[in-house]
This record gives C-alpha cells, sequence and structure tokens, in this order.
C-alpha cells in the first residue's frame, strides 16, 4: 500500500492513524499498570512495554523505517540454511569455503548482480590480477562500476 509514497507521506500517514492508536493504548497501559501485580505476566508485559515505548513509536518519526523486519529476516535466511549444511562439512576448510561463497552470492544479490554470471566473471579474472594489487581487487567489488552489465540484473522499474 505504501510502496510508492514518499517517506513524509508514510510519516504523515502514521501520525494522523497510528498515533492516535498508540496514545490510547499508552494511556491503557499506565492505567492498568497500578492495578496489575508487577510479577505477573501481564504486569510483566505491561513493564516492559512501557520501557521499550520510545522504541515502539520511533517508527512515527521517520518514514524511512519499515514497521516489521521481514526483509531483514529474508535477507539472512540463506546464512541461517548455511548454518545447518556447514555442520555436515567435512572439515574446517571445507565449511570456511562454503561461507564465503554465501558470503559472496547474497552480496552479489543486494548489490542487483546475478550470482553466476558474477561468479563466473570473477572466476575468469581472478587468475589475471596480482591479489596484492588492492585497486584491481576492488573493481572486483559487486558495488564496483566497472563490473559488467551482463553480471547486473536490469532494474524493472525503469
Amino acid at each position: 500500500k505504501f510502496e510508492n509514497c514518499t517517506p513524509e507521506q508514510r510519516k504523515e500517514y502514521r501520525l494522523e492513524h497510528s498515533k492516535p492508536v498508540l496514545d490510547a493504548f499508552l494511556t491503557w497501559l499506565k492505567t492498568k499498570r497500578p492495578q496489575v501485580p508487577p510479577k505477573s505476566k501481564l504486569g510483566e508485559a505491561i513493564t516492559y512495554t512501557i520501557n521499550q515505548w520510545s522504541k515502539l513509536v520511533v517508527f512515527l518519526e521517520d518514514g524511512r523505517l519499515e514497521l516489521d523486519n521481514n526483509r531483514g529476516e529474508r535477507s539472512i535466511k540463506p546464512f541461517v540454511m548455511g548454518r545447518k549444511a556447514w555442520l555436515f562439512a567435512q572439515s574446517m576448510k571445507g565449511a570456511t569455503s562454503s561461507a564465503i561463497i554465501y558470503s559472496i552470492v547474497e552480496t552479489a544479490k543486494e548489490n542487483q548482480l546475478n550470482p553466476l554470471n558474477y561468479l563466473t566473471y570473477l572466476f575468469e579474472q581472478l587468475p589475471l590480477i596480482d591479489i596484492n594489487d588492492v585497486e584491481a581487487i576492488d573493481q572486483l567489488l559487486p558495488w564496483a562500476q566497472t563490473i559488467p552489465t551482463d553480471c547486473r540484473i536490469p532494474n524493472k522499474s525503469k
């Protein structure tokens, strides 16, 4: 619903619609707090919520902030799956190699690169350069402007 909104529009919508709900919730929490035993589950939940309130409402201040962590969760899923696979690696060196490849693939994806094309490009270029040449290595990083077009995923929004 908000993908095409500017951060400022999102902020205004949140202030108009979410802030009144949160204000009412905070009032309820403060009203119930003295009525509920603090060591009960509800009492602990109320205390926790009040103590974390400043973190809960920060999304009202900045329309760029997401309301959930789904994107972050999705981005780490391959590492979670990899961690399980690395338990069954035949050696520490094999597990380390797998982790490095996972890291390269996920970094390529985050930089809108096709992982297979990017890895192919790396395997072709790395033997041709001096690995002590920092500038040459920098030209192979996924965010470098020198990465060939065929490694890039076309931007669908254009």
